[in-house]
């Protein structure tokens, strides 16, 4: 079902929507969201998109495969729990922040790369199951 409503609203709503994800995905560390709900929401971007303009045109609107995303965002959120483990001879997983925070995103440590990681991940399965189905049907 494609409209030129549609069409037209998937094409602004892609940008807002993916700045939201962001958002969320910044606002994890102190209140409800995170990686997974910010990977949901910018999937859900996506998917959107490729409601409305065709999966072929949302596909090299990304230059990628998703599943690219899934093997660098479990790097990410690996490489962020060894890295006390390498710094600060620290266990596994422990959290390490800088001491000031950055303006706009607040405090950074580790756990925000985790997040990253955790974002990446659920955007690129999300992204392959969901176009690996459209494709069959």
């Amino acid at each position: 079902m494609r409209t030129i409503i549609l069409n037209t609203a998937s094409n602004y709503l892609l940008p807002i929507l993916l700045l939201f994800s962001v958002f969320i995905l910044l606002r994890g560390h102190y209140e409800p969201g995170g990686g997974f709900v910010g990977g949901l929401i910018a999937a859900i971007a996506f998917v959107l998109h490729a409601f409305a303009n065709g999966l072929n045109n949302t596909k090299r609107l990304l230059k990628f495969h998703p599943g690219f995303l899934m093997p660098l965002g479990l790097a990410v959120s690996f490489l962020s729990g060894l890295l006390p483990l390498l710094i600060n001879s620290q266990a596994f997983m422990t959290g390490l922040w800088l001491e000031q925070p950055i303006p706009v995103i607040g405090a950074v440590g580790t756990a925000l790369f985790f997040d990253i990681g955790v974002y990446l991940v659920v955007l690129g399965v999300a992204l392959t199951i969901i176009f690996t189905i459209s494709e069959s049907a």
